[in-house]
């Protein structure tokens, strides 16, 4: 073989290795991201059909409970029934009484013009009518969804049906088999959309990627579309194809090792557990009226050997799927003792909330765990408190037997999140919780009209007729605080009074508060 011949095969292997690992990990990179965003969005999809059924079925429940009742019509008794039941829902807009075909009083009161019932455009095995696009009663403006049932009508808001969060940019849909769309959320294609409701199906097209969910005659739809997801993957391919040996090599290397740490990260979580990776940050829970610190929320931040953190929001969930949260609730617990347990023992008036997941809110595992920690550090049982989301809550009957352990021994709980699942008064009402927690998503409507604008009051209403506490999440602004305090919040949290802060960070902020502001009231 000449040495040109060893030059060129050299050069052809050469050139192979560093182009076909790159448009390998490439293509690799192209089917994970399509791959993770369609499991986002069918788990998006998941909980917006949920949310549409049970949203409809508590509407029911509620028109059925009015219908069951004895109460002489349009008297003033019944009025007020009507009314408790619109300010006590987040979707009914409006309740009327019917007689002959025509309304003769609602919840705002008696009409003064001649108002038909709507025909039905579908009705129910159990009675129910169903009709869409009926013009409110106040606001012939606005259109509602009527519910129809025995001599009652209710009013929804539509966009209650599809009251979930998505990503920027992801479009939904939610409607009834039978009748079409209800709501939609952020402009979907309206010819996809039919396309889906006509023949639901998961994958993408030219321009979209899209998800279907069915639940009990309902359909959810969500889209996302493609530009979105593969921009910034088509903009490295167009880089990276000319790219020359040493450079390829490179960023193969990165794109490997990136490939790879997607693939591993339960098992390097795994790892992180064992070498006790995990620390507590303290996020400081502000008393508004006073503007005293009376306690914090612990977070969990995993730390890793280099010094980097990564976020909750990556881990927790791969956590909680795999039942490594169970030890990493107990070293959060650990963390809090050692942290704080000096301080708590010694400032009763000083509280510390921690998470806890639903496997613990179903089985109560670590009740006993945190009853030895506080009880050889010296504290008291009330100085904790424990926050479940209403997600978390899916075993409710064991969740509720738990709660009333906890609380027995003198722990305080908190519905975590509150407004992002699918809780209403009704339900509230069988759990023993003590506080009520706003998810920022809410507050951050304060100064804003928004679908979601009307909630917040609704939710602070719903705490007060409860005899809860309320707690916002997420203050950011003067206006977000101003506007809580003088709706009778008790408590908040956000980057407007701190950051989460280390341990020692967190004990210097609350001394600094406690020096300016006075002591707190004993918890």
């Amino acid at each position: 073989m000449s040495r040109l011949q060893i030059v060129v095969l050299a050069s052809i292997f050469a050139a192979g290795a560093a182009v076909l690992p790159v448009a390998g990990a490439i293509h690799l990179a192209w089917i994970l991201a399509v791959q993770a965003e369609q499991d986002r969005l069918e788990v998006l999809n998941q909980r917006l059909v949920r949310r549409a059924s049970l949203t409809f079925n508590a509407a029911a429940a509620n028109l059925s409970t009015l219908a069951a009742s004895r109460i002489t019509p349009c008297s003033t008794e019944h009025m007020e029934l009507m009314r408790r039941l619109e300010a006590n829902s987040l979707i009914i807009s409006e309740v009327g009484y019917f007689r002959n075909g025509a309304l003769q009083c609602a919840s705002w009161g008696v009409p003064r013009t001649r108002m038909p019932l709507m025909t039905p455009a579908l009705s129910t095995a159990d009675g129910f009518g169903i009709a869409v696009n009926i013009p409110s009663w106040i606001d012939p403006h606005q259109s509602r969804l009527s519910l129809q049932f025995e001599n009652y009508e209710a009013l929804l808001e539509p966009s209650g049906f599809a009251d979930v969060i998505p990503d920027a940019g992801t479009q939904l849909a939610v409607g009834m088999e039978q009748l079409g769309i209800i709501a939609s959320q952020n402009h979907p294609d309206p010819h996809l959309v039919q396309s889906l409701m006509a023949s639901p199906a998961t994958g993408m097209d030219e321009q979209y990627l899209f998800a279907t969910a069915r639940v009990d005659g309902w359909i959810a739809i969500a889209i996302r579309p493609r530009t979105l997801v593969f921009g910034t993957l088509e903009r490295r391919r167009m880089l990276l194809l000319p790219v020359g040996a040493a450079i390829s090599a490179t960023i193969v290397a990165a794109i490997l090792a990136r490939t790879r740490r997607r693939l591993s990260l339960l098992g390097e979580l795994a790892a992180a557990v064992r070498k006790r990776q995990f620390t507590v940050h303290y996020q400081p829970i502000i008393e508004l009226r006073s503007g005293l610190c009376v306690g914090a929320e612990a977070l969990v931040r995993w730390q890793q050997s280099d010094g980097t953190f990564i976020g909750p929001d990556l881990f927790l969930p791969i956590a909680e799927r795999s039942g490594l949260i169970l030890p990493i609730t107990d070293q959060v617990v650990e963390a809090v003792v050692h942290d704080l347990g000096p301080t708590l023992a010694a400032e009763s008036a000083l509280h510390v909330a921690i998470n806890l997941c639903a496997t613990d809110m179903e089985t109560g595992r670590p009740l006993d765990i945190i009853q030895l920690a506080l009880d050889s550090a010296g504290i008291r049982n009330e100085q904790v408190w424990f926050e479940a989301t209403e997600r978390g809550l899916l075993e409710i009957e064991r969740a509720r037997s738990v709660m009333t352990t906890a609380r027995a021994r003198g722990h305080s709980i908190a519905i975590d999140d509150f407004g992002t699942g699918y809780s209403n008064l009704q339900y509230l009402q069988t759990l023993p919780i003590d506080a009520l927690k706003i998810d920022k998503s809410f507050v951050d409507t304060i100064g804003h009209i928004t679908a979601n604008t009307p909630v917040i009051s609704h939710i602070i209403q719903m705490a007060r007729s409860l005899e809860l506490v309320c707690i916002a999440e997420g203050i950011e602004t003067r206006e977000q605080f101003d506007y809580l305090l003088r709706e009778g919040v008790t408590f908040g949290q956000g980057w407007f009074f701190s950051k989460a802060l280390p341990a020692a960070e967190f004990l210097a902020f609350y001394r600094s508060r406690k020096t300016v502001h006075g002591e707190p009231p004993p918890t």
